[in-house]
């Protein structure tokens, strides 16, 4: 964190990248340390560039910046494993790069890397970062926002065995520096008809294997016709969560250009290696992966499935 500090101080340019279909962690990071760089080294120039995450965009759009910015600049890539995952992958024309994460190290691109798996998400590496220095440093509302929302949403609202003592220390500091919890809720709650007609329709053609792995998947039509974004489609993993005897489940879905990603989730055995076959990776317990085609299918379904016989079978 020392390098890290000493790098934002040198550096009158600083450009704030996230990973492709960002999540809340992945904005909030983003957003948090925009605001906390801005309060503290106000005569600095600093950019977030990427995509935008519908789901949580009242903290904040982000857009593609012009190239030329990278000019001489600090690039800081949050939350991003492997740098083919960055929505901005220009990351390389900066004079220095960072690498801040939290999952299981892939690859360590940049001049620096600071990666903490033990951290459940993101933002809270970036909130224990304005711990350190908030002798120095201040902290606004909106950062502590935005770095709330980034735990928050990473964590399932503090339900996943990943958050630690550490974790709800960070969250009272965001906290007693203005977060309005009501109005975060309100914001993460609030659904729309069309995604509740498709969870309607999740609950009704989700699938379990013989030894309970549940899944589901969504078709490029099937999107489509309940006219949500790929983006509140994803989130439905969470629908089929808690099945009973199902502790590993997914969500396969099928984006444009026949690309099929899978959300991959778990409440026991580790699931990231499987991820690993499938072109993909993340935490032992949420992964991402990929299929090539729908033929691929039947395969994945049966090496889940025997993940769950065999982690049943050491209980």
């Amino acid at each position: 964190m020392e390098k890290i500090k000493a790098l934002i101080e040198k550096y009158n340019t600083i450009i704030l990248h996230g990973h492709i279909r960002p999540d809340g962690d992945c904005i909030g990071s983003q957003y948090g340390l925009y605001y906390l760089l801005k309060e503290n080294y106000p005569n600095k120039n600093i950019f977030i560039t990427g995509e935008t995450s519908e789901f949580v965009s009242f903290i904040g759009r982000p857009s593609l910046i012009d190239e030329e910015l990278f000019d001489g600049a600090l690039s800081i890539c949050l939350d991003c494993a492997v740098s083919e995952r960055l929505s901005d992958t220009r990351f390389n024309l900066s004079k220095e790069v960072i690498k801040i994460d939290h999952h299981i190290p892939v690859e360590d691109y940049g001049n620096y890397q600071y990666v903490d798996t033990t951290a459940p998400a993101c933002a809270q590496i970036i909130t224990e970062l304005y711990m350190k220095y908030q002798n120095e440093w201040k902290l606004t509302k909106e950062a502590a926002l935005a770095l709330y929302v980034g735990i928050s949403t990473d964590t399932g609202r503090f339900k996943f065995d990943s958050v630690n003592e550490r974790t709800f220390l960070a969250a009272a500091c965001l906290v007693s520096h203005g977060v309005d919890l009501g109005y975060i809720d309100n914001q993460l709650s609030v659904e729309t008809l069309e995604s509740l007609k498709l969870k309607g329709y999740i609950l009704s053609n989700f699938k379990i294997s013989e030894h309970g792995f549940a899944y589901v998947t969504l078709t490029r039509e099937e999107i489509e016709r309940f006219g949500v974004s790929d983006e509140d489609a994803a989130a439905q993993v969470s629908t089929i969560s808690t099945i009973e005897f199902c502790p590993v489940w997914a969500i396969l879905l099928e984006y444009p250009n026949d690309e099929i990603r899978i959300r991959l989730r778990s409440r026991g055995p580790a699931i990231n290696l499987l991820a690993n076959e499938y072109g993909g990776g993340g935490h032992a317990k949420a992964s991402g992966a990929k299929l090539n085609s729908w033929n691929d299918l039947d395969v994945f379904v049966q090496k889940a499935d025997q993940l769950v016989f065999d982690y049943k079978k050491s209980l």
